[in-house]
């Protein structure tokens, strides 16, 4: 029962995951981050496939790796993560404690992304094959 669970989850991780990828406001990097270690737990061959996905790879593989993540990367997600703040922190407008916290967190996320999380360069894309050849 915790396997389908784990499978379950998984499933549901890299379908928000995609979304996230497509989507501005939808955050790709925790989906994903779950469907990994969901699949890690439950299946050997859903996992190898998931380690595989260009979704995988583009997104989560070097930080995973512990390589760190590529600026644009780390753009993307801080400033999700801000715009989604945002509206947290206007909705508190009669919760100045809340506001307090929610800043404070979103100062610490900042400043992980920052400092915590090592920025690697971005691959440099490959020439086609047939590009030597004229």
């Amino acid at each position: 029962m915790k396997k389908i669970i784990y499978i379950a989850l998984g499933c549901l991780g890299v379908g928000l995951g995609a979304l996230g990828a497509a989507l501005p406001l939808l955050p790709a990097f925790p989906f994903l981050m779950m469907a990994a270690f969901c699949f890690g737990k439950s299946s050997d061959r859903l996992n190898r496939w998931f380690t595989g996905t260009k979704l995988y790879k583009n997104n989560l593989e070097s930080f995973v790796q512990g390589k760190g993540m590529t600026l644009k990367t780390k753009r993307r997600i801080m400033l999700v993560v801000t715009a989604t703040m945002a509206v947290g922190f206007w909705m508190m407008h009669r919760v100045p404690v809340g506001r307090v916290i929610l800043a404070l967190v979103w100062g610490f996320h900042i400043l992980y992304f920052i400092f915590g999380i090592k920025t690697i360069p971005e691959k440099a894309e490959q020439p086609p094959p047939d590009a030597d050849a004229e």
